[in-house]
């Protein structure tokens, strides 16, 4: 840590992350004064061990604090146990607070912070349970991306800490690699097409040449923006760069093609968690994790086969309006729909420019007319970008980024432009609302906004309110009449059975031993979505058990919750009033949603 704040007082960098006078007393107390100084502490010293979380926040840099911006976050097995022991400690110290001395937004902190932590203590047992490098994210290709993305190239000083990262990568990558070789010694060993799919990116990655890399592309674009920087310094970086990525970064790469080239004939093809060690008490704890619910694999199951049945029965309506027939089934209607060429754009740089232009224009139609069911708005402003090219077509369709917390960077929503069939006019306003506004840009912006909260609620992640968020988003938009097409409204219902299908197919996976063939079919079959899409859809499952089934969850909590407010207020119903409700008090889990909801309804009632 010494090193990364280059002896600036920790309690001065504490107040500038927490926006509050951190005294001495606060910073090193047993027991500080203020409960949000108790949580904030431990979470900013987190931080301040973690240089790539700094420079994604995004707030020292503008009181001139910089080194951060030379290092890379340690990823090293001790450094996983230092983290559990931290939240260990702060989750017993909750308890020298007593309820009756916090305010009732502290209270709520406390409610929080105490579900949280619990969380983490349960799932400490299993912290190895993960695929920390796969075909969809890891540091073979987060670390290409938060260099591009996030480490900012404004000043010289910035381009010599982006030459250090480069060298720093090194060290970044054998951390990893213990990693790694700690859960090949207790079983937790990837399936074959998951070794398969990193050992192909990582070749490519490291076989293309060095001035067509996304981490040389990216500074020389940059640091030829740079003000008062001649030719010659630029092109001396960029030799620099060169020497960097072939001395250092291509070997880091090379240490993990090693070790998953050796690892790969002793991986199967079993996908589900239920293959690995105490796989089905680790997928338990994931869908409690992601959901934040008790509801068990097989209650997740049924919820999703009726919604499929529902959301199909909405959706063959109206393509039969539109003049296609559904006499041969859902699946043949949604591939004859796909196979409509009105619906897509040229399938060249053209086509692909036009659709993030379009994304942009809907985010900036929407964000105009939101006023009618929104009190709260976020400051931080958005933009649509494609997914860097290296890594899109093992990608999603799409995923939002956060902005920095000083304003710097806008939040930002990647557009997946790989398989143009992937991107079908009528699905474009869905997942713009999604991905933007108001779904995460809306939710996660100004839950970061939010002042005299502690970073624990203002970053909470808690996916079944995110996700569930955004999701319910998409409907706003169309109650609001941003979907007036009926295939945009098509296309809103597809993206909504396509999250009622992952309920299925997630825990077909992980608790029924799905193959990874037999989800791949059935997402197919009952989404009409592109076969690309699917199976990087049916591999995302697979690495992340339990993530898919919080969408449905929280948008299902959510409308539940705000029906309940609307039959208990009657004409004292405000759409806006609820909506500042649930944004106002970051992500919560869903079960303190409803107490928050309750406390709302009971308010309104009372004035």
């Amino acid at each position: 840590m010494n090193k990364i704040v280059k002896g600036i007082g920790v309690t001065a960098i504490a107040a500038v992350m927490a926006g509050v006078s951190f005294a001495a007393h606060e910073w090193y107390a047993d027991k500080p004064f203020l409960f949000r100084a108790y949580l904030d502490r431990p979470l900013i010293k987190i931080a301040m061990d973690q240089p790539e979380m700094l420079t994604s926040l995004g707030v020292l840099e503008s009181v001139g604090i910089t080194g951060h911006n030379a290092y890379l976050d340690n990823d090293s097995p001790e450094q996983g146990d230092k983290l559990f022991a931290q939240m260990a400690s702060l989750r017993d110290g909750l308890s020298q607070y007593d309820n009756d001395s916090l305010s009732e937004s502290e209270l709520l902190s406390k409610q929080v912070a105490q579900y949280l932590l619990d969380l983490m203590s349960q799932a400490e047992p299993y912290r190895y349970h993960t695929y920390p490098v796969n075909q969809l994210f890891g540091i073979q290709n987060g670390y290409p991306t938060f260099m591009q993305a996030q480490h900012r190239l404004q000043t010289q000083e910035d381009v010599e800490h982006y030459l250090a990262r480069l060298d720093a990568v090194q060290l970044k990558f054998a951390q990893t690699l213990e990693g790694l070789k700690l859960r090949e010694q207790k079983g937790i060993i990837p399936p074959r097409f998951m070794i398969d799919r990193v050992l192909t990116e990582m070749t490519e990655f490291v076989a293309q040449p060095i001035e067509t890399n996304i981490l040389y592309t990216n500074l020389e674009q940059k640091a030829a923006e740079i003000e008062g920087v001649s030719s010659q310094q630029s092109q001396a970086w960029l030799a620099d760069a060169k020497s960097r990525i072939q001395d250092s970064v291509h070997p880091a790469y090379q240490s993990l093609i090693d070790y998953f080239t050796q690892l790969a004939p002793k991986a199967g093809n079993d996908v589900g968690y239920w293959h690995l060690p105490d796989g089905d008490k680790a997928y338990e704890l994931a869908l409690k994790l992601f959901t934040t619910t008790d509801y068990s694999a097989e209650q997740l199951h049924q919820l999703g086969l009726s919604e499929v049945e529902r959301l199909q029965a909405q959706m063959l309506s109206i393509i039969t309006q539109q003049g296609y027939s559904v006499d041969a089934g859902f699946e043949t209607a949604m591939a004859e729909l796909a196979a409509d060429p009105k619906h897509y754009y040229p399938d060249n740089d053209e086509g692909r420019a036009q659709i993030l232009a379009d994304y942009q224009r809907i985010l900036d139609e929407i964000d105009a007319g939101l006023d009618p069911v929104f009190n709260v708005r976020p400051q931080a402003s958005m933009e649509v970008q494609r997914i860097p090219e290296f890594k899109e077509k093992t990608s999603p369709g799409a995923y939002y980024q956060q902005p920095s917390l000083d304003g710097t960077r806008p939040g930002r929503f990647f557009a997946n432009l790989y398989d143009i069939k992937a991107t079908p006019r009528y699905s474009m306003r869905t997942l713009a609302y999604h991905e933007g506004i108001p779904g995460h840009h809306f939710q996660i912006a100004i839950a970061m906004e939010l002042e005299g909260l502690p970073f624990m609620r203002r970053m909470a992640p808690f996916t079944a309110y995110i996700e569930g968020w955004a999701l319910y988003a998409e409907q706003v938009a169309w109650e609001a009449g941003f979907q007036d097409q009926p295939l945009d409204n098509l296309g809103r219902l597809q993206a909504e059975l396509f999250r009622a299908v992952r309920l299925v197919v997630d825990t077909g996976l992980h608790a029924k031993r799905w193959s990874r063939e037999q989800a791949i079919d059935y997402m197919a079959a009952n989404t009409g979505m592109a076969k690309s899409d699917v199976v990087a859809e049916v591999e995302r499952y697979i690495v992340m058990p339990g993530q898919a089934t919080a969408y449905k969850v929280g948008m299902l909590k959510i409308l539940e919750l705000r029906q309940k407010a609307q039959q208990a207020l009657g004409d004292k119903f405000e759409l806006t009033a609820f909506h500042d409700a649930v944004l106002k008090n970051g992500a919560l889990p869903l079960d303190i949603l409803e107490q928050v909801i309750d406390d709302y309804i009971a308010k309104v009632q009372a004035s």
